[in-house]
């Protein structure tokens, strides 16, 4: 798996997670949806995400390597 999938899942797992918390326990859960979606939005202009740097440390590898055909040239 790629960190930009494993990113997918987690912001994906968040967002759904919080929408029912914030449904059957406290309205305040959607903070969370807020924050992810902050945080997706400032990642695309900056490039930083922490989400990333988490789960790289937990060893899960970059999307370039894993990319079918990656590994030939072109030409």
């Amino acid at each position: 798996m790629t960190v930009e999938r494993a990113i997918r899942i987690l912001a994906g797992t968040i967002v759904l997670a919080s929408l029912a918390l914030a449904q059957w326990v406290s309205a305040w859960f959607l903070l969370a949806t807020v924050f992810v979606g902050a945080n997706l939005l400032q990642s695309g202009f900056t490039r930083f995400c922490p989400a990333e740097t988490v789960l790289r440390r937990f060893g899960i590898r970059g999307g370039c390597s894993a990319a079918p055909g990656a590994d030939r040239e072109v030409g």
